[in-house]
């Protein structure tokens, strides 16, 4: 069947139409792919706290009407004709980063992730939310066999963002590197810096959570409310890498006096207060706070292959499409442990 034979494909959506909207089911036509767009059936999306920003439009440059979620894992039910690296069938994850534009001084040095013009899901274009999709094909990152859809859409955002955020930080293995915060983002980091090698030392809140520190593969747990945490990382001789997964600036103070000589606090929770320290407190020891922000697709295929290879899952709580509104409430209830994810296929039985 050619291009101009096929029918156009209807599907359900979950929109928000503006600023503090409620989500809006709706049918829409997704018509045939053109150029290098694929079109997704998606099997899952992950709901993540960025998601907020499409429902409150605390966020620069999204496009309302628009539908959530960048979490994505799907199976190409189309491609568009100029479509070289994805296939029919194949199964795939979006995330964050769906495209960059090529022509800014960020994509001019290969630096894609940080494209000023880059294509957002939920945010600058539709998302996951919905059971049919449409990408460029460069913003489709390959899931391996072994990795269910479910398990997969977490790892396109708060996955990569840990794992990409480790792999290009200050830290080499046998480092001490500590993951601030097990939520979300955190039980993923966790994981991440056991299997790259590092000693690993997970904080938080709480003497109980221990052990389940020492499950994920933290080698040392520090109870923020009982114990020193600076004190404590010298202890160890200091953290190479503190990666903060919590999104409260004022924990994240506390941990740079744990750092050592050439250390790095290393920020991916998304906090909007500003951080309350010293300047001087960075000069004698070098160190350094800096930022990271996902990841494209391909770094997306690297965290998926490891995770695949080294057995690591996020942890999720899954919910039907129909229930699409309660999964965003349970995320941002901060009660889910520690995915919320809308599993399409659960609607289908």
């Amino acid at each position: 069947m050619n291009a101009s034979t096929m029918q156009a494909t209807s599907g359900k959506v979950a929109v928000v139409g503006s600023p503090n909207a409620k989500l809006e089911f709706k049918t829409i036509e997704f018509s045939q792919p053109k150029g290098k767009n694929v079109l997704l059936k998606i099997e899952a999306c992950g709901v993540c706290h960025s998601d907020s920003f499409a429902m409150t439009g605390q966020f620069p440059g999204i496009k309302y009407p628009v539908i959530p979620g960048h979490e994505i894992a799907a199976t190409v039910v189309e491609v568009g004709p100029d479509a070289k690296r994805i296939k029919k069938g194949d199964r795939v994850g979006v995330g964050w980063s769906a495209g960059h534009c090529g022509h800014c001084i960020a994509c001019r040095s290969g630096d894609f992730v940080c494209c000023k013009e880059m294509s957002v899901p939920g945010i600058t274009c539709d998302g996951g939310y919905g059971q049919y999709a449409m990408f460029n094909e460069n913003g489709c990152a390959i899931i391996p066999e072994g990795l269910d859809s479910a398990e997969a859409g977490p790892l396109m955002c708060a996955g990569v963002t840990t794992f990409n955020s480790l792999r290009n930080s200050h830290a080499k293995p046998s480092d001490v590197v500590a993951i601030l915060g097990l939520g979300g983002l955190g039980h993923l980091g966790v994981q991440f810096a056991n299997k790259m090698g590092f000693h690993t030392v997970g904080i938080a809140r709480g003497a109980e959570k221990a052990d389940f520190a020492k499950k994920l593969g933290a080698h040392t747990y520090i109870d923020s409310e009982k114990q020193d945490v600076a004190a404590e990382l010298q202890k160890l001789g200091g953290a190479k890498v503190v990666l903060a997964t919590v999104t409260s600036t004022k924990a994240m103070t506390p941990a740079i006096g744990g750092l050592a000589i050439g250390g790095q606090l290393l920020i991916v929770g998304a906090g909007m207060e500003p951080l309350d320290f010293p300047p001087v407190a960075l000069l004698g020891s070098r160190l350094t706070i800096s930022g990271w922000p996902s990841g494209t697709a391909k770094d997306s295929e690297d965290c998926l292959r490891f995770a695949a290879l080294t057995g690591i899952r996020p942890m999720i709580e899954r919910f039907p499409f129909s229930k699409t509104a309660e999964a965003y409430e349970r995320m941002m209830s901060g009660k889910a442990r520690f995915r919320a994810v809308i599993d399409f296929r659960m609607d289908e039985k």
